[in-house]
Parts: structure tokens; C-alpha cells; sequence
């Protein structure tokens, strides 16, 4: 069983090492902690599925834990976001990958990992459909006596007015990355899909603990 642990021990500190080269903001013992992690959170169903990794059903469960989101579709966007190889699976780089940018992410890190997630069909643009759908899902309705629809519908025109650079009825990646150059609090204007500072420092202290010395 030592032998074993020893060789694990091993087998992570060369995938850290192969991986705090290849991903941004984190050095290879903080790299180390997250291969960890990302282990303790498959499981017992590590061995097993080694070679998938974390479904959508974990990491939503993550996301809803840890981070504290709780709309279905952004975290379902943030999934998508994070599995870069679309096998509906997160592996241990695309993991490691994924907390850099959520958690470490330089402003134009953020800007390309937000539109990634608000882009729903993957088709390089935030449509109007879109916008509708994940207002509609983010914004708690209040019961009024208009119609909550048309009030959303209102906020998406806004939206697009002030998004829309080429005014072709739709949110391309630089007119997105302008507004938000522009205007930093746009970042996120289509629902959460990054952590907050308070839970990204909670994650980050459970997750680093040991090199904190707790």
C-alpha cells in the first residue's frame, strides 16, 4: 500500500510538473494540491475512470458547493467552458486549465472564458436568442403585473445597443471584448460565471491548505 501511495506520489509530481509548464498561474506545488484534489473529488471511482474524469453532475456539484452558483444553465455553460474536448468530461489538465482562468484569470483570460460560456451554440456569437435565455433563467422574476418577458426583452435590446459594435443584430468576440475593456462590470452581464473573491479565497485555502502550513 506504501509502495503504491509512493508511486502516486511520483506519478503526480511528473503530471504537476508537465502541467505548471503548459497552464498560467499556478507553480508546480499549487499544480500538485489540484491534481489532488481533482482525485478526492472522482473518488472511489478514480481507478475506474481515471481516464474520463469529472462528469457534470460532480463538477455542477462543485460549482454549487463551493462557489456558490445556482442557476442550471450557467453552470452547465461553465461545464461546457471547461470541457474543452467536448467529451463530456473534465480531464485532470482541462481541470487544472479551468482554475487558472477561474480563479486566476487575467482580465482578458476572463473576458474569453466569459463569452465561451455565454455563447450557448458555440457558434462565435451571443445571439439575442441567447441573451433572452440566460436573462430569463438568471433574473429572479418578481411577481409584477407586467409581463416579467417583456422587461427581459427590454434589458436585451440594451444590451445589444451597447454590445453590438457592427450592428448586425448580434455579440461577436470583439465587440464583446470592447464593451468590457470599456466598462470592466459588464464582465459578467448575461448571469455568474465566475466566483466571487470571497469564495475563490476559501477554495484557494482549502485547496493549498498544506502550503499555508495549516
Amino acid at each position: 500500500m506504501q509502495r503504491m501511495s509512493a508511486m502516486n506520489r511520483k506519478l503526480i509530481q511528473n503530471l504537476a510538473e508537465t502541467l505548471c509548464k503548459q497552464v498560467k498561474h499556478f507553480n508546480k506545488t499549487e499544480t500538485e494540491c489540484l491534481i489532488r484534489l481533482f482525485n478526492g473529488v472522482l473518488g472511489e471511482q478514480a481507478e475506474r475512470r481515471a481516464a474520463h474524469g469529472l462528469d457534470r453532475v460532480r463538477f455542477r456539484n462543485l460549482l454549487h458547493n463551493t462557489f456558490g452558483m445556482t442557476d442550471d444553465m450557467m453552470m452547465d455553460s461553465v461545464f461546457r467552458a471547461f470541457d474543452k474536448d467536448n467529451d463530456t468530461y473534465i480531464s485532470v489538465k482541462e481541470w487544472v486549465e479551468g482554475l487558472s482562468v477561474f480563479l486566476r484569470g487575467t482580465l482578458d483570460e476572463k473576458i474569453k472564458f466569459c463569452f465561451d460560456v455565454y455563447n450557448l451554440h458555440g457558434d462565435g456569437y451571443i445571439s439575442r436568442e441567447e441573451m433572452l435565455q440566460m436573462l430569463k433563467d438568471s433574473l429572479i422574476r418578481q411577481p409584477t403585473e407586467e409581463d416579467p418577458d417583456e422587461g427581459i426583452k427590454d434589458i436585451v435590446e440594451i444590451a445589444l445597443k451597447k454590445m453590438d459594435y457592427d450592428h448586425d443584430g448580434k455579440v461577436s468576440y470583439s465587440d464583446f471584448e470592447k464593451t468590457v475593456k470599456d466598462e470592466n462590470l459588464l464582465l459578467e452581464a448575461f448571469g455568474n460565471c465566475l466566483p466571487d473573491a470571497k469564495s475563490t479565497l476559501a477554495f484557494e485555502q482549502h485547496a493549498f491548505q498544506e502550503l499555508h502550513g495549516h
